[in-house]
């Protein structure tokens, strides 16, 4: 029985407004290449680089929301090799002295606790671009020296489904702390995996890393893969070669790339050109202090505080923006009412309003649609208009971020509230669809439906369809 060890390296683009050890605009959505440059992280000779602190301070920040010891002294290193996309020919990195040293991180689902050997900081390289016949390169430099942020864990996964959920769940970490967009389609957040594989009771066998991985889906598929490959090639008595593995997302299958470096091989050493950082405790502190809510105390707090269940809690958890606007929401309604019906608000906010948003193809922070207008919806269904209607003015309110209220009044859009007025407009569709209605008559609910779906048609959703069942049914008996 063989069982896998994994561990992960996490590049994490931060957002800062330049790059980071130059003044250029640090801009991910730039299309046009190389216009994000300066000779600074263009490598020129004779330039100095200049430590950019807000990246140094969103480093420790994420250090101390991941559990970790914040080192008092650090320093930057140059890390030595030779590619294309890394003009000065070395990458100004850490070695030795990182920010932050041994954390941790609790898995949501089983709580199991993750270790975090390490964060440090340092600069991204450019971007190569290969012609489809493999004859020529271009390079963007745009990329080149954006702050770029490692974690690596300790190898405490044991199962590709544990390493994809601890990602999901620092993804969510970075973006409510702020400091990176963390979209790994835009490549804010790249994933590498070191795998071995060994019986039960050996000593950890040879490690593989595994490269490219560009997606969860990339992650969770290249990890059951080569635990599958190398457990194969154990059970045919043959050697795990350390390596490099690309991920192939075509084929789904690794392949293999180099051998595998080690530090010794980049002849690391500390950069001449920058001051080692002092972090005393008071820095430490102020930083904390600007640490808001995090997604697993959040999570904790709706759970317990809104009787939610884990899955209704991460529906609203995995976007920061809608759980803000849940929770507003909620506040508005209670100084309307002394009723609160949490249930019917979550469900407008993640069906119907999330309906909207992919309908208009705008996510709810582009549109217009305010968590006021939410609760005075779910006010207004409590006896003034229908859910029926309750749709249309939430609609209205997306696109123009008119009143419910108003919209209800202007375009009289109240609930028929005449029993008797209700009946008129029943009789009315009977007449015009006796057949359903003998079929109704007859046991088919289905045509009770159809009866139903008329006349709410035929009163533009301000009847109440409860009380048009109720009256269908009495005038039955």
């Amino acid at each position: 029985m063989y069982k896998p060890t994994i561990g992960l390296e996490i590049h994490a683009e931060l957002a800062t407004r330049t790059k980071m050890f130059c003044d250029c605009p640090n801009d991910p959505l730039e299309i046009e290449p190389n216009v994000n440059v300066c000779p600074i992280c263009l490598g020129h000779p004779g330039t100095l680089p200049k430590a950019n602190q807000q990246a140094v301070e969103w480093v420790i920040k994420t250090g101390l929301a991941l559990n970790c010891q914040i080192s008092h002294f650090s320093k930057f290193d140059r890390k030595n090799y030779f590619y294309p996309d890394l003009p000065k020919a070395y990458q100004i990195s850490q070695y030795d002295q990182p920010f932050c040293l041994n954390g941790f991180l609790n898995l949501p689902s089983s709580k199991k606790r993750i270790g975090i050997r390490r964060i440090h900081l340092e600069e991204d390289a450019a971007k190569l671009f290969h012609s489809a016949d493999g004859k020529h390169s271009l390079v963007d430099f745009n990329r080149g020296g954006v702050p770029l942020m490692e974690l690596v864990t300790e190898p405490d996964f044991s199962s590709a489904e544990e390493a994809v959920e601890f990602a999901q769940e620092l993804q969510l970490i970075l973006r409510y702390l702020g400091v990176s967009n963390a979209d790994m389609e835009r490549g804010n957040l790249r994933l590498e995996a070191n795998i071995s594989v060994a019986g039960e009771g050996e000593k950890l066998g040879t490690k593989v890393e595994i490269k490219n991985l560009n997606s969860f889906r990339s992650v969770l598929r290249a990890i059951k893969f080569e635990t599958a490959r190398q457990i194969s090639v154990l059970e045919k008595g043959e050697k795990i070669i350390q390596e490099t593995r690309g991920w192939d997302e075509t084929e789904e299958e690794t392949f293999s790339q180099r051998s595998k470096e080690e530090a010794h091989d980049y002849r690391y050493f500390p950069e001449p050109d920058l001051s080692p950082f002092q972090i005393d405790d008071g820095l430490i502190e102020e930083i904390k202090s600007k640490i808001e809510e995090l997604p697993n105390q959040k999570r904790e707090r709706f759970e317990r505080e809104f009787n939610f269940s884990e899955e209704k809690s991460r529906v609203l958890i995995e976007n920061r923006y809608l759980a803000d606007f849940f929770e507003e929401a909620v506040s508005e309604l209670r100084g309307m009412s002394d009723k609160v019906d949490i249930d019917l608000i979550y469900n407008y906010l993640v069906s119907d309003v999330r309906g909207l948003e992919t309908d208009r193809d705008i996510p709810l922070w582009e549109s217009k649609l305010k968590p006021i207008h939410l609760a005075e919806s779910v006010y207004l269904i409590g006896g003034a208009i229908s859910s029926a209607v309750a749709k249309k003015v939430l609609a209205q309110a997306f696109d123009s971020g008119s009143s419910p209220t108003e919209v209800v009044e202007s375009e009289g859009l109240s609930q028929i509230s005449d029993d008797r007025e209700i009946e008129q407009i029943i009789t009315s569709v009977i007449d015009n669809n006796q057949k359903i209605w003998y079929d109704y008559k007859n046991g088919k609910e289905n045509a009770l439906q159809f009866i139903i779906g008329q006349v709410m048609k035929e009163t533009k959703g301000r009847a109440n369809p409860v009380v048009v069942r109720q009256l269908l049914q009495k005038m039955i008996e």
